[in-house]
């Protein structure tokens, strides 16, 4: 029998509430199965879609997923894939997913689709890979939950987005075996992309910036974030909204970033003059992110940005995924990376991936080695 699917509505909040819980227990660290008042604004969003099932004999929620999106931006999430532990294994989550594809990607609401998917097991895997999400990469150390948890990149296109990617001609030597398996693993390509001459820039010392102020105060945070950026020039991380704003006691420059607590986790969004003012500044920033509770920082770079890319992997940062198309420019498409540095130790024994995953681990962990293992000749001096 075909599952029943609908749209969630204002009523189904508290039994969502107790849905979210049945499977992911007090840990679950998305306000989506948690905050009533999140719930409710994302079940009222015109820009995003959120779907259920019920058992067609009592009424009740089987499952929950949704696509969150926003105004301005052609880019989707997918988030809080749920299904009642008395009702796996009956593809309600794959149903669901493919609903919410149907509804956002080819009606033409959306570009791209992406999903974090936890690696604690195969099967999250399996369930977006069915429904065409690819996958993009890893993000280790990404969340705490129970414990520190990796996750994996995935995305899924809308019809012909891929075709009209933007060249990109020169990234830093560090990116080219994320590139090229990335090729691999999404059938794309990256012709003429060579290792950029120019070397890393060199770290500016600690000294350089005596203290940073850390202001956690989100609606101040975000008023003055859109003083600084009226418009959408100077800023592009789609559904992230920044909560923490971080600066020098001269305030020569503003570091905007969004910190997720419950989770354990940070993103770095901007800088304002531009992101170049604080480039050379990002080792104090991550460890005051470190100190606010954030153990995992990641950012989001254009591939075509050579000097942010380079100052974040002078920095430590370690690529572990590439989200081809990204970002929609006139009729063509950015491709972006994603870095991230974690402030704790990265244990993958415990990760389960499937095959099309297996190279983006490995790429990453001798890119984690290449930047933070000694080489022979510094362990022989």
């Amino acid at each position: 029998m075909s599952p029943v699917i609908a749209p969630a509505v204002l009523a189904d909040i508290a039994e969502l509430r107790q849905l979210y819980y049945a499977v992911y227990g007090p840990h679950y660290p998305v306000a989506l199965g948690t905050d009533p008042a999140e719930m409710a604004r994302l079940i009222s969003d015109p820009h995003s879609l959120w779907l259920v099932t019920r058992c067609p004999d009592t009424g009740s929620l089987t499952a929950s997923a949704a696509i969150r999106g926003e105004s301005g931006s052609r880019t989707g999430r997918l988030e809080g894939i749920a299904v009642h532990p008395e009702h796996r294994s009956a593809g309600l989550a794959a149903a669901l997913t493919e609903a919410l594809c149907a509804g956002m990607l080819d009606t033409g609401r959306l570009d791209s689709v992406y999903a974090t998917v936890r690696t604690v097991s195969a099967g999250p895997q399996r369930v977006v890979a069915r429904n065409g999400f690819r996958p993009l990469g890893i993000l280790p150390n990404a969340v705490d939950l129970s414990s520190r948890e990796t996750l994996a990149l995935y995305a899924r296109h809308a019809a012909g987005v891929l075709d009209r990617r933007i060249p990109v001609t020169e990234v830093p030597a560090a990116l080219l075996p994320l590139l090229r398996t990335a090729e691999s693993a999404l059938g794309i390509g990256y012709p003429g992309v060579g290792a950029a001459a120019r070397p890393l820039p060199a770290p500016a010392p600690h000294a350089a910036v005596e203290r940073l102020e850390v202001i956690e105060a989100p609606a101040f945070v975000r008023r003055r974030f859109r003083e600084q950026f009226p418009g959408a020039e100077g800023w592009f991380y789609p559904l992230h909204t920044p909560n923490v704003l971080l600066t020098p006691e001269d305030g020569r420059f503003e570091v905007y970033a969004y910190l997720n607590r419950a989770g354990g986790y940070g993103s770095l969004l901007t800088a304002h003059p531009d992101p170049a003012a604080a480039a050379a500044h990002l080792e104090p920033v991550t460890r005051a992110l470190a100190r606010a509770g954030a153990g995992y920082v990641e950012a989001l770079v254009p591939l075509a940005h050579h000097e942010a890319l380079s100052a974040f992997l002078a920095q430590g940062f370690v690529a572990g995924a590439v989200y081809p198309a990204m970002r929609a420019d006139g009729d063509g498409f950015h491709d972006y990376a994603v870095l991230s540095r974690s402030g704790e130790r990265i244990d993958f024994r415990g990760v389960a991936v499937e095959p099309p995953l297996q190279p983006y681990l490995d790429c990453y962990v001798s890119a984690w080695a290449s930047t933070h293992l000694p080489t022979s000749s510094e362990v022989a001096s």
